[in-house]
């Protein structure tokens, strides 16, 4: 209604549930400086409208992926990306390597919070058994919210790098989350780097990302409070871990680094059996 505000959490229903879902992705993902209370009041929401949905998308799709995949590729036109430009403003004018470094700091504290306010919802559940049922629809919203977390810090270090990906946010959106299936950099005079649409290959691949990181968050069902201290330490550490992956494949594009020598091959390192070394 005019002149009423807005709780920090709400976001104006739609008809369409999946762009609801959509919008509550993006909005967990935009603002670094959401309190937990707030964040897992989000996280809950989406947990209750990721239910529904699951329901209607059956048993199968659940079970392999292919459900939870679908929702990220719909939502990613959501996540919020911003240029260097704003990116820079933002950051009190920081540049290169120091903004890069920023980035991956914000996006770790992100991704840790997702994984403390989770087990912390967890940790009341536990203390009322029945809500236990909630438990796979919670699990899926943090594992959807710190992938796109990851998505936008990608998204955000490619302009960092000035590896600007060109095109509608739908074929954007695919070009990172297909980046964030294969922890590499995107490429945009590789061809085929840059489609409309996630690729029967690419969708497999971030499928089995999804699941991965699903699986990581089984650490925040821990009893009390352990959960949520096990999924922020894990989410930090493989936040990080990938935001380096991702650097070093950038770095390879964008200043012309050498790509690291792969390492020997164990016959190279200590003698082939038939060599008779």
């Amino acid at each position: 209604m005019a002149g009423e505000e807005r709780r920090p959490d709400e976001v104006e229903p739609s008809g369409d549930g999946s762009t609801e879902l959509g919008e509550l992705i993006g909005r967990l993902t935009a603002d670094e400086h959401l309190d937990r209370e707030t964040r897992g009041r989000l996280l809950g929401r989406l947990a209750g409208l990721l239910g529904q949905n699951a329901r209607r998308a059956g048993a199968a799709g659940v079970a392999r992926g292919r459900w939870l995949t679908d929702v990220l590729v719909e939502a990613a036109p959501h996540i919020p990306i911003r240029d260097l430009e704003t990116l820079q403003a933002h950051h009190h004018g920081l540049m290169g390597e120091e903004l890069a470094d920023r980035l991956v700091t914000v996006a770790a504290n992100s991704t840790t919070a997702v994984g403390a306010a989770g087990g912390a919802l967890a940790a009341v559940e536990f203390a009322a058994p029945p809500l236990l049922l909630t438990a796979p629809a919670q699990l899926a919203a943090e594992t959807l919210v710190v992938a796109a977390i990851e998505v936008k810090m990608i998204a955000e270090l490619h302009e960092v790098y000035d590896i600007r990906v060109q095109g509608t946010g739908t074929a954007r959106g695919a070009a990172f989350l297909t980046s964030w299936a294969r922890q590499r950099g995107v490429n945009p005079l590789e061809t085929g780097s840059l489609t409309s649409a996630v690729g029967t290959a690419a969708k497999s691949a971030l499928r089995n990302r999804l699941l991965r990181t699903f699986g990581r968050t089984l650490g925040t069902m821990g009893p009390f409070l352990t959960g949520a201290a096990a999924g922020a330490a894990l989410n930090r550490s493989a936040t990080k871990a990938l935001a380096a992956k991702i650097r070093r494949d950038l770095a390879v594009v964008y200043r012309g680094d050498d790509p690291p020598d792969p390492p020997d091959p164990p016959a190279a390192r200590h003698g082939s059996p038939r060599s008779g070394r």
